[in-house]
C-alpha cells in the first residue's frame, strides 16, 4: 500500500496550508472498527460502527475490505444483489475485484482503481474475485462506501463510473511531506475524477513519519477521517491507528499527523479522508436499500421480488449462477 504513489513529491502541485485565521476542526470522537464478514465471507472492519447518523451524513456505510492475504482458493465476493437509493464507491488499493451490474456496467478493478455505481432508481450488481485471483491467492485491500442520495435523486437512472488509479489527482502537502490522492470531489481547486450526484470530497492521504498535513476543508461539509494504516494524531491530540474513525467537528481545516515510527509493513500514515454537504432528511435503511420511509423500504423489496430493479445478465444464468431470492 498504496498502489497509486508519487516518487518525487515535490514535483506534485501542493495544496497551501490554511492560512491562520481558518479555524482547525476539532476532534468529536475517535471510534474503533469492529471486524465482520461480508458477502461470501470476507473480511472488512465497519469503519462507521457506533457514530450517530448525524455525523456520517451524506455517508450511510463503509466497510474497509482486508487488509488480507489470501491462500490459493480462498478469495471471495458477493453473490448478485440489488440497491436502490444511494451510491456505492468500491476503493481497490491493493489486489483486484471484478463487478458487474444488470445496467452493462462493470470491469475489473484493481492497485489505485475504483467503481462508483449510481444504484439510484435500481441496479442488481454482482462483485467477484477474479478466477486468477482464487487460483493464486494475494493481498486483497479497499473500501466500499455507500453514499446517500436525497429524495429528488433517489429515483435517478442508474449510472457506471469507472476511474483508473492514473486518473485521480496527485498533489503534494505545502512541506512536500505528504501525498494527498483526490478520488472526487475538489481539493484547493484540483478536482478529482469522480463525478457525484451528492457534493463530497474523498481523498486518500500518505503523511509521512514525524510529518504534519493541515488540509483546507469547505465548512458546509462534514469531515471524517478512517485510519487505513498506521499511528499518528488527528487535529490537535487525539491518536489514531489503523482501523480507527475520527468525528471532526466545525472549523475550515483538518489536521492529521503521523507518528515518528511506523510499523514495517506500512511505513507512513494512510488516511481516507471524507467530507460531503449534509442531506438531512430522514433514512429508511434496512439490507441494500437507503430510502426515506418504511413505505418505500417496503416497495424497493416488492420491486426487486417482481424483478424491476434489473435481470441478471444471461451469461451469468447459463453458467448457473442462483437468482437472489
Amino acid at each position: 500500500m498504496p498502489a497509486i504513489t508519487a516518487t518525487n513529491l515535490l514535483c506534485l502541485p501542493r495544496v497551501a496550508e490554511p492560512a491562520i485565521p481558518a479555524r482547525d476542526r476539532p476532534v468529536i470522537s475517535v471510534t474503533t472498527a469492529p471486524f465482520g464478514l461480508e458477502g461470501e465471507g470476507f473480511p472488512v472492519r465497519r469503519a462507521f460502527a457506533g457514530v450517530a447518523h448525524s455525523f456520517l451524513d451524506p455517508f450511510i456505510h463503509m466497510d474497509q475490505m482486508g487488509e488480507v492475504e489470501y491462500q490459493p482458493g480462498e478469495p471471495k465476493g458477493t453473490p448478485w444483489h440489488p440497491h436502490r437509493g444511494f451510491e456505492t464507491v468500491t476503493y481497490m488499493i491493493d489486489g483486484t475485484f471484478q463487478h458487474q451490474d444488470s445496467n452493462g456496467g462493470g470491469g475489473l478493478i484493481s492497485d489505485g482503481d475504483t467503481q462508483w455505481m449510481t444504484a439510484g432508481a435500481g441496479i442488481l450488481h454482482i462483485e467477484t474475485p477474479p478466477e486468477r485471483l482464487v487460483a493464486s491467492g494475494g493481498l486483497f485491500h479497499g473500501i466500499q462506501l455507500w453514499v446517500n442520495l436525497p429524495r429528488a435523486l433517489k429515483w435517478s437512472p442508474p449510472r457506471y463510473q469507472d476511474i483508473r488509479g492514473g486518473q485521480v489527482a496527485l498533489l503534494a502537502s505545502g512541506e512536500g511531506t505528504s501525498l494527498l490522492r483526490v478520488i472526487a470531489g475538489e481539493l484547493a481547486g484540483h478536482q478529482g475524477p469522480g463525478i457525484t450526484h451528492t457534493p463530497i470530497t474523498m481523498l486518500h492521504v500518505t503523511v509521512q513519519p514525524g510529518a504534519r498535513v493541515r488540509i483546507p476543508w469547505r465548512e458546509d461539509f462534514n469531515a471524517l477521517a478512517y485510519v487505513l494504516a498506521g499511528d499518528g494524531v488527528a487535529g490537535s491530540s487525539a491518536p489514531i491507528q489503523t482501523g480507527q474513525l475520527a468525528v471532526f467537528g466545525q472549523g475550515q481545516a483538518i489536521t492529521l499527523a503521523a507518528s515518528s515510527e511506523q510499523e514495517g509493513r506500512h511505513p507512513a500514515l494512510e488516511v481516507l479522508v471524507l467530507g460531503g454537504q449534509p442531506i438531512r432528511e430522514p433514512v429508511a435503511w434496512y439490507g441494500p436499500f437507503v430510502m426515506n420511509t418504511e413505505e418505500e423500504l417496503r416497495q424497493a423489496f416488492t420491486d426487486y421480488r417482481a424483478g424491476r430493479l434489473g435481470e441478471i445478465p444471461a451469461a451469468h444464468l447459463e453458467l448457473g449462477t442462483p437468482i437472489p431470492g
